[in-house]
């Protein structure tokens, strides 16, 4: 069975989700664990819109800067921000998505956006 494509959008992003360790450092362990359980369970999809219709993490569309982009809880105010690359965000699309990026993980609420992962 073939398994949803992760891709990243910068190498500094990438390299965090290769070290456990450093993003431990960087964000703390719990948002960490949190960070690496969502990313084990977009990896264990075979499709964006399959992980969509299973709704762990309540992934949601987001929009103004942040349009075309997903946001998966990984805490009350944190959110792993991720683009499916697709011709569109409509879920017939979707369903079909086999690719992502990863942009990083972000507190946005409340009016700030301040990146825990750049």
């Amino acid at each position: 069975m073939c398994k949803l494509i992760i891709d990243f959008e910068t190498s500094k992003i990438k390299s965090y989700f290769d070290d456990w360790n450093k993003t431990k450092k960087k964000i703390g362990p719990q948002l960490a664990r949190t960070t690496k359980k969502r990313h084990d369970q977009l990896k264990a999809a075979k499709t964006f819109g399959i992980y969509l219709s299973v709704g762990l993490g309540n992934p949601h569309r987001l929009y103004h800067d942040l349009d075309g982009y997903y946001g998966v809880y990984v805490s009350g105010n944190v959110r792993l921000i991720i683009k499916p690359v697709a011709e569109s965000l409509e879920l017939n699309i979707l369903k079909n998505c086999d690719t992502v990026i990863i942009k990083g993980v972000e507190d946005y609420h409340g009016g700030k956006h301040e990146w825990r992962i750049p």
